[in-house]
């Protein structure tokens, strides 16, 4: 009769031979017996009676897959469906192969007093003698909650911060001479052309280079004085040809006029 090790198992046996899967009850890692090849399918394939590989013999014994799943492993219970049509001889050989099994894997795991559970080496808290879900390591729960308490801590200053104080509304300045965004500058950022404006003598506003009339109160604004225009950008010592608005020449270093 077997004795109960872990209900949480994968049993990876064939024809060809015995091989388990036993899983930690917490954190679900796997450790995988070591292989035991069936003296049975030795026999067999020595004999010549069946065709090549495991999966061959699988189909002519009576066509059943090989599945593999959780199965519960208590005592006798371990001869599940997958493996009918094997012979006694084999089922002799799996059962013995699977405590061998249960004896390897057992150097790896834990019965946790607490909740009963099968854990692996990492999920024992060897301090408290029970698993990490019943008795979370110190230095790991220390660490969580600080974590924790550090993220509300930056989620709450970040709610209260002002990290932008400009207005939302935004007006693009469209350069009068070329008719593309001129920027925020004092010439257009395209072509150079000045982006001065002329103010009105009457309310203050200020209105582009070529208004007539004040956009604010309408006051004629023809004979309010033009900003000086920039440079034209020709370069009277080596005669290069500078984009408007430019100061020095880019060829000579020479300041325009």
């Amino acid at each position: 009769m077997l004795k109960s090790f872990t209900r949480n198992h994968n049993d990876n046996s064939t024809d060809a031979g015995f091989e388990f899967v036993f899983y930690c009850d917490v954190c679900n890692d796997g450790y995988k017996s070591s292989f035991i090849e069936s003296e049975t399918y030795k026999k067999k394939k020595g004999s010549k009676l069946i065709g090549q590989g495991a999966s061959l013999i699988g189909n002519l014994a009576g066509g059943r897959a090989r599945t593999v799943g959780n199965a519960a492993s208590q005592g006798g219970g371990i001869a599940s469906q997958q493996f009918e049509g094997k012979t006694p001889e084999w089922h002799k050989e799996h059962e013995a192969a699977f405590e061998k099994a249960q004896n390897e894997a057992m150097q790896h795991f834990h019965r946790c007093p607490g909740c009963n559970k099968y854990v692996c080496d990492q999920c024992w808290n060897e301090d408290a003698m029970l698993c990490t879900s019943c008795a979370p390591r110190q230095e790991v729960a220390v660490a969580q909650a600080h974590a924790k308490a550090m993220k509300r801590n930056i989620d709450d200053a970040g709610s209260t911060a002002t990290v932008w104080e400009g207005k939302i509304e935004s007006k693009t300045t469209m350069c009068p001479a070329c008719g593309k965004p001129a920027g925020t500058g004092k010439f257009c950022n395209n072509c150079g052309a000045s982006m001065e404006q002329k103010e009105c003598p009457k309310c203050g506003s200020k209105n582009a280079l070529s208004t007539r009339f004040c956009n604010n109160c309408g006051e004629n604004l023809q004979a309010v004085p033009a900003p000086p225009a920039a440079p034209s950008g020709k370069c009277s010592s080596c005669g290069f040809d500078n984009p408007p608005g430019t100061k020095f020449c880019g060829q000579c270093g020479g300041k325009l006029e």
